[in-house]
């Protein structure tokens, strides 16, 4: 058997982080080891995307931007890998194609190298906007499968995607398995599947969160993959990725060594570990196996967000009930993959169902879109009887949903533009325009108090490598 060598992608500074600690980290927190990072030979740095975006302006008062920017410069051999939710870019619900396009533009010139794109629904008419200016850009284009199990998803099912996106330019496939559902068999067959009919790079992504995330990682390497992702090992596990430190030593002992070096790992690893107990609390439930999500096909991150809704609800002796309820809302609504922000519809249905005590009694304005096919088409049919409680006798749009969507840079632009300093706050303001404008406000302020000596900025919690 030839010798392959195996591509790794470090999460730690974005789904690692997020998965673990809601996305709390700061850019500060992770400046003192990025030159380490950059030693160390990654594929790549998943670094942005997600949840970072709406974290940094909302919880970290950080400009996602300037995060970018500053990794930047002490990054500068490792590409800079982001994930986008397709038309939802890296928030909640479809955004105009003109904001797309200019969100990637101003992405790409501030840094980021590779794009993973995916859509909630493996809608690829989402993905095409993004895909098309991605590679006008000159960027990498990787564009992903959102894994999931019903009786309506198979390999054969999955292969046929992988083929429409290669038939949309990708430059490599990604296996997206956001609740760590792919078991290491299925992933073999998955792989060897795609592999077989496309000649094209392919990674794979899964979370720890069932315990099986390692042992799928193996066996799709073994099947043909190309890149796997891992996290450095304090924030690895749970309901994040595998341990790269793990994985690198498995790896070294087969014929697809990773070349990578375990005592620069291992440098990295203690320095994480002391920012990691900064979040120690908030890490507690997500460091263990959950077998719930084999149960109910859920991801960890959306358990744990069940958990506190209903604990602030005052209803968690409710979560066996909205937990067996998930399933049968997802079936209802055509078993759509559990992956932002089609999780998050799914889950408030349930949970509306269990505490209203009958079930589509309440049925929120997000599911009402779903169902009217404003988010995508679902994989299956969506119940008649659901369908009718939803929307009546209205007809699903048959269209692209963004193409119901007006242009929405020129409306940001007359709000906030005489107050933006950047083109890029427009964009923000854009995606987040409630949150956006309390936070530029703030940015603004505290930039002058700093111009004129009044403000500290010092930075906590930082620690030397």
């Amino acid at each position: 058997m030839f010798a392959k060598k195996i591509g790794i992608t470090d999460t730690t500074l974005r789904d690692a982080q997020q998965s673990l600690i809601a996305t709390r980290m700061k850019t500060s927190e992770m400046i003192p080891v990025a030159e380490m990072i950059d030693e160390v030979g990654f594929h790549s740095v998943e670094m942005w995307g997600g949840a970072t975006f709406d974290s940094c302006i909302r919880f970290l008062d950080e400009d996602p931007w300037e995060r970018i920017r500053v990794l930047k410069k002490y990054i500068k051999k490792t590409k800079f890998q982001m994930l986008l939710r397709g038309q939802n870019l890296v928030g909640y619900h479809h955004y105009p194609d003109d904001v797309v396009r200019e969100f990637i533009k101003r992405a790409v010139g501030n840094g980021i190298d590779i794009f993973r794109v995916f859509d909630a629904l493996n809608d690829t008419r989402n993905m095409e906007v993004a895909a098309e200016t991605i590679k006008s850009e000159g960027a990498h284009l990787q564009l992903a499968i959102s894994y999931t199990i019903s009786p309506v998803h198979s390999i054969e099912t999955y292969v046929k995607i992988a083929g429409d996106l290669v038939s949309m330019g990708a430059d490599s496939l990604c296996i997206k398995d956001m609740a760590g559902l792919l078991t290491p068999t299925q992933a073999f067959r998955l792989v060897k599947g795609i592999k077989e009919n496309y000649d094209i790079p392919l990674q794979v992504h899964t979370h720890c969160t069932s315990g099986m995330g390692t042992m799928t990682y193996l066996k799709a390497v073994e099947a043909g993959a190309d890149i796997i992702d891992t996290a450095i090992s304090p924030f690895a596990t749970g309901t994040s990725q595998p341990a790269t430190e793990s994985m690198v030593t498995v790896l070294k002992e087969t014929n697809y060594d990773t070349g990578l070096d375990l005592g620069l790992l291992s440098k990295i690893a203690k320095y994480f570990k002391k920012i990691r107990n900064n979040y120690k609390d908030a890490m507690f439930d997500s460091l263990i196996v959950d077998a719930n999500v084999l149960l109910y096909q859920i991801p960890g991150g959306m358990y744990s967000n069940l958990v506190s809704q209903l604990k602030g609800l005052g209803v968690i002796d409710k979560i066996e009930e909205v937990l067996e309820e998930i399933p049968r809302v997802r079936k209802d609504l055509g078993y759509p993959p559990l992956v932002t922000p089609i999780s998050q519809i799914v889950g408030t249905q349930a949970t509306l169902n269990v505490i209203s005590g009958e079930r589509y009694k309440i049925i929120p304005n997000e599911v009402r879109d779903y169902v009217r096919g404003l988010y995508g088409k679902p994989p299956a049919p969506i119940d008649s009887e659901i369908k009718r409680k939803a929307i009546g006798d209205k007809e699903p749009i048959n269209c692209r949903p963004a193409d119901l969507l007006k242009p929405g840079l020129k409306h940001a632009k007359s709000i906030i533009g005489d107050f933006a300093t950047q083109p890029e706050d427009i964009l923000t303001y854009a995606l987040f325009p409630d949150t956006a404008k309390d936070f530029l406000l703030r940015k603004y302020t505290r930039k002058n108090l700093v111009d004129i000596g009044l403000e500290n900025t010092e930075e906590d919690g930082v620690y030397p490598v």
